[in-house]
């Protein structure tokens, strides 16, 4: 390649005169590679060429030269001055060979000298990294574009270059010999403190006793004892084991109601008797308990209330189970008072299981405090919400469409129905059918007409429904059935007249045949058509799914799918089938026993919900008086929407456990009728059977009667509505509701916003006078790695036991076998835990599984989980961990944190350490305080990761080579160094309570200084003005932008690299440039940042992106910035390019 000299003649290098440069001297360069090559068993380099990128005709001059040291040297640190012997043995300048000491480079950072370690002491980091360090740093620029050279002299190039190969063989072997001896100098000047290390790191291993590792025996509940040495590595068992027994019997958790604290309080969502703790209780209870124990460690009297819910239908389900599997009754056989005692019995050997389980993950709950939604305070409280709410006219008794499970026998609440889409005909297996009912599919059928007048023909999904059919209804402006309007036709298996009315609501006379048919007591839609045309309301089934009496003779006794199929033969034979066709539809299946839900009319006590929704919807969108703020903002209009168009609730239960309505039928003497429930208005309420007479003769004053109680119960969630409200006392003015009514934050899962958090506050407002929390924050629901929901049948449920204690592959299969799946769904779901778990799930631990399901709050709706970042975060414990060891080792024994910090005359790297620290604490605390999880972790991960971990510790180990030198450095490390353990640890603690409290507990002094036993009891951090220093901030971040700068091919020829908007590298190799090779790389470089543009682009254009936080928008803005300047810094090395060639030739 061809140079032209295009410069000043006048510049030079201030070591090698003879030698005229622009930018950097090839001499210099190479003798510093190659010294640095000879540690890296690398030979042969070439020149480099380098200029920072700046789009400008203005020339800059060549700074100054400034010494090339080790990093420590950028943060006022000088190496141990070597002895004369050791200096003398360095070549001279005339040979221009080098000490790595004594090399110099043209540097400058903001008028302050810049520094590069290239010693051991950043070993991790591979040579490249660290000439990019140089390079960044240095600042050249060229009298023009032409004039751009590597270096230049008064020969001609082609000349020059041939005696350079002549000389080559030559200078080489002048090298080899200098590079051997400088290796020998360097390994004694820069390994010789090392080798002191390690050889008493030896001794001390030499001299280890291992019984100094081992833990002494802890009596149950007290705390923990430490081995005198700590552990080599992390290990989560050991770690976690005793704690938590000490926190609880010591009282940390509990709340005083007379502290004059502020107080925060939070309920927890009370969890089934039945359940065990799954991967959706672990998120809430990390999050809950984050919150929870920084508002203790900040001051604030901290109650999180622990309780249970008795969970109606799961558990009676659970116990019929068991008491068919055992002793094959049902609970019929039994009767409703041994059932009940049966199930009691239960409760108290297996249930609550989950809130121990709560306990092995942390869970600072308020375990005094505990209570259980069926015991008797609760019990009572849910009597007299009953009785306020129906004296008020709120509640009642009415006919109803209700969700029916025709195998519990009991209508289901909206939650616990499960909808499957059918796209088209489906064969499904349902419960006490032995062969597969088919769905989605729409039957046609026709109505003979009164009169001979012909047929109409209506269509279906549930054939078998026609048999309580009362109505056929039209559009009124259908020219097809206009003569049909206000007749009559003819059901074709109980001769029953059928109207056919218009209802302009319901039909569509562009969809189907234009008619459709009616069936009030089966069906939503037709409910309501019902009501508008006062039709008449036929059940045609048993509580068990059976036709009943009203469904004629024919097919009395048959199951509704039998019936299904009955039905069309039947029509087939009357002439009246029409044909069948495949249909989409939503099908519902009830959770529990995972039957069809059957729509059916019943007769059932509703909450009227109108006045109580409208104040609960102004509660959180009355921008004016707002009393709850939902976090995310967006399930604001969900929650708005539904409160809008809410229905009554029913509240009552076709079961035996749970809480009996107090509400008790009145038979008078004189009723002609005298069938249970007959009449609606002999209905009495009272908190007991004896107000309840008092009620009843009241009412039908000076009649005989007789009272019988409802046997139903009431809703799960009727009990759970008021759980704010009766785990503090109420309906009694307790001390607790006093102090700790309304909450501060109700946080659970966004897919129960309706069915519980809002009724929470309909109740809360009604019945406690104000909202039972200040704030809701909504998590995202946890899908496996895929995206997937989780199942049992897929076999990726996650057991967050099985992560904090690791389990083998064969431990997980074993797991599905004790399941009821059936064999094709246990091997599907075996096939899918050796694809997602080849190797079983690794040993992780609680604090690991806690940060990781922390860190995933930032996933809006869903979260991704993966099993290998919770490993992640237990190989991060261990950093932890080795970082204390660190600090102990150089510490000492009888370290003593210093009183009066002094931070202006501290070594830079100390000031920048405790700079960084403040901002970390800054964001978690802001972080924390607006409910954005995932960035505090990110803010505590970072500091403790990437600038104490990977730059300080590192940075600061030179200082404990030597005890005869850096004596007030080393000692102003010490102190950081302990204030950044004590001040990190705290500041994590909250997110990883047990290694946190195991780690301070080892820290010198650290309980004498904060006058505090544990560290959850301790102060959060909080900001130390003094110590924020944003200039030395902004030159470190200039040190690690370049040092971590990645990108380790260099390219052939005179190349360039674009490390970011702000900096370019170009590199001049001997040996000739290759075009087309540098336009494909620039051309690749360009591509990557224009996909990264594009989809950014098309983020921030899409809906709902307004509604992203602010922050998120401007960190998006500022990456766009980045992404088009990068781009301008392609097009313009793209133009250079052209322009090298063009001068070559």
């Amino acid at each position: 390649m061809k140079l032209h000299n295009g410069g000043d003649k006048n510049l030079s290098c201030c070591l090698h005169p003879n030698k005229l440069v622009v930018g950097v001297c090839s001499l210099c360069l190479k003798e510093k590679l190659l010294i640095v090559a000879s540690k890296q068993e690398y030979n042969q380099y070439s020149s480099f060429r380098l200029q920072k990128k700046k789009i400008s005709t203005v020339a800059r001059k060549i700074p100054k030269f400034l010494k090339l040291s080790s990093f420590p040297s950028f943060f006022d640190l000088h190496r141990p001055k070597q002895d004369d012997n050791s200096s003398s043995s360095s070549s001279s300048q005339n040979s221009s060979i080098l000490s790595l000491q004594d090399s110099f480079l043209s540097l400058k950072l903001d008028g302050r000298k810049g520094m590069v370690e290239h010693g051991k002491e950043l070993k991790m980091l591979r040579w490249r990294k660290l000439i990019r360090y140089v390079f960044k740093l240095a600042q050249w620029s060229w009298p023009s574009k032409k004039g751009r050279k590597c270096h230049v002299g008064d020969e001609d190039p082609e000349r020059k270059m041939k005696k350079e190969q002549k000389a080559k063989l030559k200078e080489e072997k002048k090298l080899k010999a200098a590079q051997k001896a400088e290796a020998t100098k360097l390994q004694k000047a820069n390994d010789g403190p090392k080798k002191v290390e390690r050889k008493n790191r030896k001794k001390d291993a030499e001299e280890e006793n291992p019984e100094d590792f081992v833990e002494p025996a802890t009596p149950a509940g007290a705390k923990k004892l430490l081995s005198r040495q700590m552990a080599k590595q992390y290990n989560p068992s050991a770690v976690e084991k005793l704690w938590y027994a000490w926190w609880e019997t010591s009282g940390f958790f509990i709340a005083d109601a007379k502290s004059s604290k502020p107080p925060f309080v939070i309920v927890l969502p009370p969890p089934n008797v039945t359940g065990a703790l799954h991967i959706g209780h672990g998120l809430t209870a990390s999050i809950q308990d984050l919150i929870i124990r920084w508002r203790r460690m900040s001051g604030y009297n901290a109650l999180w209330v622990p309780g249970m819910d008795h969970a109606g239908i799961a558990t009676q389900v659970i116990v019929e189970k068991k008491l068919m599997r055992e002793s094959k009754v049902t609970r019929h056989d039994l009767g409703r008072e041994k059932f009940v005692s049966e199930v009691w019995k239960w409760k108290s050997e297996y249930g609550g299981t989950i809130l121990n389980q709560e306990r092995r993950l942390g869970a600072s709950l308020d375990w005094s405090r505990e209570c259980f939604t069926m015991d008797e305070r609760r019990s009572m409280a849910v009597t007299e919400a009953f009785v306020k709410l129906y004296r008020e006219g709120l509640i009642y008794r009415d006919y109803r469409l209700v969700n029916w499970d025709c195998t519990l026998r009991t209508a289901i609440s909206d939650i616990e129905v499960d909808h499957k889409e059918i796209k088209e005909e489906t064969f499904l297996k349902v419960p006490g059918y032995d062969f597969p009912v088919q769905f989605g599919v729409l039957t046609s059928f026709a109505y003979p007409l009164e009169g001979g007048l012909g047929e109409i023909i209506v269509a279906t999904t549930r054939i078998e429904t026609m048999l309580g059919d009362t109505a056929i209804a039209v559009h009124s402006k259908d020219e097809r059935y206009k003569h049909l309007h206000g007749k009559f036709a003819v059901h074709p298996f109980n001769g029953r007249k059928i109207p056919i009315v218009c209802d302009d609501i319901l039909v569509d006379p562009n969809f189907g045949t234009g008619a459709v048919k009616i069936t009030p007591a089966h069906d939503p839609n037709d409910f309501e058509v019902g009501k508008r045309h006062n039709l008449e309301f036929i059940n045609i089934f048993t509580d068990d799914g059976k036709i009943n009496i009203n469904g004629g003779a024919e097919f009395e006794g048959m199951t509704r799918f039998k019936a299904r199929v009955a039905l069309i033969d039947a029509l087939k034979e009357k002439g009246l089938y029409k044909g069948a066709q495949k249909n989409e539809m939503n099908l519902g299946f009830c959770s529990r026993s995972n039957d069809v839900v059957e729509p059916m009319i019943k007769p059932q006590w509703f909450v009227n919900c109108n006045t109580m929704a409208k104040v609960a919807l102004d509660a959180v969108i009355d921008k004016e008086n707002k009393k709850i703020e939902i976090i995310p903002e967006q399930y604001e209009q969900d929650w708005k929407r539904w409160l809008e168009n809410i229905r009554d609730w029913c509240i009552s239960r076709q079961l035996w456990w749970g809480h009996r309505i107090p509400a008790w039928y009145v038979t008078l003497e004189d009723d002609q009728l005298k069938d249970f429930g007959t009449y609606n208005d002999h209905w009495v309420v009272g908190r007991n059977e004896e107000e309840a007479n008092l009620e009843a003769k009241r009412i039908f004053s000076g009649k005989k009667f007789k009272i019988a109680q409802d046997p139903d119960v009431l809703d799960t969630w009727f009990s759970s509505g008021i759980f704010p409200l009766t785990v503090l006392g109420w309906p009694d003015d307790t001390e607790d509701f006093r102090a700790f009514y309304p909450t501060s934050v109700l946080e659970t899962g966004h897919d129960i916003l309706f069915f519980w958090v809002a009724r929470m506050v309909m109740l809360g407002m009604k019945l406690g006078g104000d909202v039972p929390f200040r704030k809701v924050y909504l998590h995202p629901m946890i899908r496996d790695a895929h995206g997937r929901k989780m199942s049992k049948s897929l076999g990726n449920v996650i057991d967050p036991l099985e992560v904090i204690n690791g389990i083998s592959l064969e431990g997980l299969h074993k797991r599905l076998e004790e399941g009821n799946l059936d064999p094709n769904e246990l091997i599907i779901a075996k096939q899918g835990q050796v694809k997602d778990f080849p190797n079983g799930i690794a040993e992780c631990g609680a604090d690991a599984l806690r940060f990781a399901l922390i860190s995933y709050t930032a996933q809006s709706d869903k979260i991704n989980l993966d099993v290998l970042r919770v490993v992640g975060y237990r190989q991060w414990c261990n950093k932890l961990w080795n970082a204390i060891r660190f600090a102990m080792s150089k510490l000492g024994d009888n370290y003593s944190p210093s009183p009066n910090l002094v931070v202006d005359k501290m070594p830079s790297i100390c000031k920048w350490i405790l700079s960084v620290l403040n901002k970390a604490i800054n964001k978690t605390v802001s972080s924390l305080e607006t409910y954005k999880f995932s960035e505090a972790s990110t803010a505590v991960y970072s500091w403790w990761q990437f600038q104490l971990c990977d730059v300080f510790i590192e940075a600061i180990k030179p200082y404990f080579f030597s005890d005869s030198t850096y004596v007030s450095e080393r000692e102003a490390s010490r102190d950081t160094l302990w204030i950044c353990l004590d001040y990190g640890l705290r500041l994590l603690h909250p997110f990883m309570p047990f290694v946190t409290e195991e780690l301070w507990q080892r820290l010198p002094q650290a309980r004498e200084v904060h006058g505090k036993e544990s560290i959850m009891i301790s102060d959060y951090p909080s900001v130390v003005e003094s110590w924020t220093s944003e200039q030395i901030e902004s030159h470190m971040d200039i040190v690690l932008s370049i040092v971590l700068w990645e990108n380790d091919v260099p390219p052939p020829g005179c190349a360039v690299d674009v490390v970011n908007e702000k900096l370019s590298v170009y590199l001049q190799l001997q040996g000739i440039l290759d075009p087309e090779a540098e336009r494909q790389k620039l051309r690749k470089k360009r591509e990557e940042i224009q996909k990264l543009q594009t989809n950014l682009e098309q983020v921030m254009s899409s809906a709902g992106y307004k509604k992203a936080p602010q922050s998120v928008q401007d960190e998006d803005l500022r990456r766009l910035n980045t992404y088009l300047e990068e781009l301008k810094i392609i097009a313009a090395a793209d133009k250079d390019l052209d322009e090298m060639v063009i001068a070559d030739k």
